[in-house]
């Protein structure tokens, strides 16, 4: 065997090191190119998932949020206004009052004469003062507008809409709506009509978006939130007009306020799914909205007929729950108890529910079948028929029950 200097040996060692580590780096290179070629080739044909891209969805859905909420407000902006309520006011100007000016002039040098103590005097002139306002939104290319009843309650006042843009048009009252609160404008214009949305699919944590005029600035504000509660039945009162019960609302977190009261509740396509109309006294984060679909009959009848019309069978009643179903000793804990209060008898006579057998202490727990509840009140059903309708109402009288049909009548003014 031939014998080699050691320097050589390790020379030899030395390089083979390199060649060996060499090889390894190009193979590793290759491995690692293929792993990332075969990642990028999967990722385009979306067969497998990739970090960055993962990283790049999850971040996507916050950037279409934000997107989704200004494009609502963009799309229902120019159909919703702010309204203003003015009348003529007596205007009161400074004077002053002698009260000894009547006595004789002994008398009045007696107690000092003279004096004079200042007040304000009705002269009869008046002025144009603004007493009130809301908001509201457009629903027909023609010009109507719906808003709060409540938001117009003054018969005597001038009402005037200004939109978005900063134009303003002298509006006119066409109708209320007795049993909800809910009214309708007219302005003399050609208008974009607001998109109505679908109140029944409404879900508790969905976005909520407010639009009215909520500083009294006449352009709109918004305020973002979530749906918080459904079908809910609250009792409000505002200026000029007493308790009104409302039911079936939805309640919200978004900002509502006698501002924006009247203005639309928006979902994330800038459809509208309710209407502003009340707050919580003292509470916060809590307001409500009347759902749409409640009054898109009422819209429907006001383009047909100028006018509300609302069907009515004439009964008073008391929803049920369980704790009045105790205390009154009954056997159903839900349904419409028909009973009368201080305003009028239980059964209106010669009303439909009259003609129809109805009496008082009966119970109604469903109208053509559907349960009445209380989330699905005994007025709210109703209103899902037309006038002329006829419909069923199962009576729960005793032990008995009982099957009675009643024809809707147009509720009577008021």
């Amino acid at each position: 065997m031939t014998k080699y200097p050691k320097k050589i040996l390790t020379i030899i060692s030395i390089i083979a090191v390199f060649v060996i580590a060499g090889s390894a780096a190009v193979m590793y290179t290759n491995i690692v190119k293929d792993a990332v070629d075969f990642r990028i080739y999967n990722s385009e044909n979306k067969e497998s998932p990739k970090l960055e891209s993962t990283s790049k969805e999850l971040y996507k859905p916050v950037e279409t949020y934000e997107d989704a909420v200004t494009s609502a407000v963009e799309i229902a902006s120019k159909s919703v206004v702010a309204i203003s309520a003015s009348k003529d006011v007596p205007l009161l100007e400074d004077c002053v009052d002698d009260p000894f000016g009547s006595l004789p002039p002994e008398f009045r040098d007696f107690f000092g004469g003279g004096i004079q103590f200042p007040r304000s005097c009705d002269n009869g002139k008046t002025q144009k003062k603004e007493i009130g306002g809301g908001s509201g939104f457009v629903i027909s290319e023609d010009g109507l507008i719906l808003t709060n009843k409540h938001v117009i309650y003054d018969e005597k006042a001038e009402y005037t809409v200004f939109m978005n843009d900063g134009k303003k048009y002298s509006a006119k009252v066409v109708a209320k709506d007795p049993t909800n609160d809910i009214a309708v404008l007219k302005v003399d214009a050609r208008l974009e009509p607001a998109k109505l949305g679908n109140s029944d699919t409404v879900k508790l944590g969905q976005t909520a978006i407010a639009i009215g005029n909520a500083l009294a600035e006449y352009r709109n504000t918004v305020s973002v939130g979530v749906i918080s509660g459904l079908s809910r039945n609250v009792t409000a009162a505002g200026a000029g007009v007493g308790a009104e019960t409302i039911n079936g609302v939805i309640q919200t977190d978004a900002a509502i306020n006698p501002g924006n009261s009247g203005g639309p509740l928006l979902n994330l396509k800038g459809e509208v799914i309710g209407i502003n109309t009340a707050i919580v006294s003292g509470a916060q984060n809590i307001g409500f909205a009347i759902p749409i679909n409640q009054a898109k009959r009422a819209i429907e009848s006001v383009k047909k007929t100028g006018s509300i019309k609302t069907p009515y069978i004439g009964v008073r009643y008391i929803m049920l729950n369980e704790t009045i179903a105790k205390q009154q000793k009954l056997s159903v804990s839900e349904g419409a108890l028909i009973r009368g209060d201080g305003t009028g008898a239980a059964v209106v006579k010669d009303g439909p529910a009259d003609r129809a057998g109805v009496r008082a202490e009966d119970i109604i727990t469903a109208i053509n079948g559907e349960k009445v509840t209380s989330t699905s009140i005994l007025g709210s059903l109703i209103q899902k028929y037309s006038i002329g309708d006829t419909v069923t109402l199962t009576i729960k009288r005793g032990d008995e029950t009982l099957p009675l049909r009643v024809t809707l009548v147009e509720r009577p003014q008021e």
